[in-house]
């Protein structure tokens, strides 16, 4: 009885986060603040084993090579639990030596297609110095306190957007893209980036 009553607490705090739906999208009760400036921000949060993620990636990258000069794409690697702490940190590590966009799909490739195991820092840092990345500037990175900073950062986004599973995609601080195949995602997101410019344009 306990659980269900859990259960219950949480569907309702999901219920309440939201204040309608739209085709393929819904929009936050409480919108976030966006880091985008002028830009229309979108936000995407994954993790690596996350096998949706990886179906996501291939359609998401094809579309960031030709998506609108006003819209600015982020990554955000979540945390739902201690095991994924060091991929996410590694992801951060990589965008601070400016490696992420060569080595990015390099991971879901290993993980998903090779069977490799990258569940630890030791098993990380082989796999980024055998694709060519200086293993003592890696080490340094990835133990840095910038680092830690952007790992608490993605824990307070994570929070701040309700994000439940993955991969979710934020739009603007205000809508989410979640739960759809990744062709229908891409769809829901480019219908949703035209909402958001007509808002803007309104202020």
């Amino acid at each position: 009885m306990r659980m269900i009553r859990q259960l219950f607490a949480v569907f309702a705090l999901l219920c309440a986060s939201y204040a309608q739906a739209g085709d393929g999208y819904k929009v936050l009760s409480q919108p976030q603040p966006v880091s985008s400036g002028n830009k229309i921000e979108v936000i995407e949060f994954f993790f690596y084993e996350c096998s949706h993620c990886d179906d996501l990636h291939g359609p998401l990258a094809l579309w960031e090579k030709s998506k609108p000069g006003d819209v600015e794409l982020q990554i955000v690697p979540v945390i739902f639990r201690e095991s994924l702490e060091p991929m996410a940190r590694a992801y951060y590590a990589l965008e601070s030596m400016g490696e992420i966009k060569r080595l990015h799909p390099a991971f879901f490739n290993a993980m998903h297609r090779m069977g490799v195991d990258l569940r630890d820092e030791a098993k990380i840092t082989a796999f980024v110095a055998k694709n060519g990345v200086d293993r003592a500037k890696f080490s340094a990175a990835y133990n840095s306190f910038s680092i830690q900073s952007k790992l608490n950062r993605s824990n307070q986004l994570v929070t701040g957007f309700r994000v439940m599973g993955t991969p979710t995609i934020a739009v603007d601080g205000k809508y989410i893209i979640t739960g759809l195949h990744p062709e229908d995602t891409i769809r829901a997101l480019d219908e949703v980036i035209r909402i958001a410019r007509k808002e803007r344009s309104k202020r």
